[in-house]
């Protein structure tokens, strides 16, 4: 069957408009792609902001990235948090990962390095290899946890092995240390 984004939108508008989380948030990635219908970030933040209220955690994710980069909405990082919390707060790791971002960089919250390597380490434990790295970087660092380089080259191999070029580079120096 040939690809057909116009169908796909007019099928997730239907279920989309019946309340369905999924189809929301899919006609939402939908107009942020401009795929089957003309790009609009305002119709975009609008069905996933639908589904993230029903609690789709990708949604949410997205949501808070769209309210973290001001995209289709006016940039706001306490916003953006707060929607990041709600996915992570379900195990979605990209999430839990987003949050220790905001919190290693002073993103919406204060920063507190200790917040930062609690929700790298629960989406690096998932195996979601950018959290293993900065995971990796934070025991390498002494940033939130005491510096440790054989922790440090743990994380770091866990990325590594995957293919992260950050953790490439991390496990190198940390090597280099022993």
């Amino acid at each position: 069957m040939p690809q057909d984004h116009e169908q796909a939108v007019y099928w997730f508008r239907k279920a989309a408009e019946q309340g369905c989380a999924r189809a929301q948030y899919n006609l939402g990635a939908m107009y942020g792609n401009g795929q089957g219908v003309a790009k609009d970030e305002a119709e975009a933040v609008r069905w996933c902001h639908k589904a993230a209220e029903q609690g789709h955690a990708v949604a949410q994710l997205n949501l808070g990235l769209m309210y973290g980069f001001g995209d289709g909405v006016p940039k706001d990082e306490a916003e953006a948090v707060r929607w990041y919390r709600k996915a992570a707060e379900q195990g979605d790791a990209r999430a839990q990962h987003r949050l220790g971002v905001a919190y290693a960089n002073d993103e919406g919250v204060l920063q507190d390095d200790a917040q930062a390597v609690y929700w790298y380490r629960k989406a690096a434990e998932q195996g979601y290899v950018t959290a293993q790295a900065f995971l990796g970087a934070a025991y390498d660092l002494g940033k939130g946890v005491t510096q440790d380089y054989a922790q440090a080259a743990a994380w770091y191999r866990k990325a590594a092995e995957q293919g992260d070029t950050l953790a490439q580079w991390g496990l190198g120096l940390v090597e280099g240390q022993a």
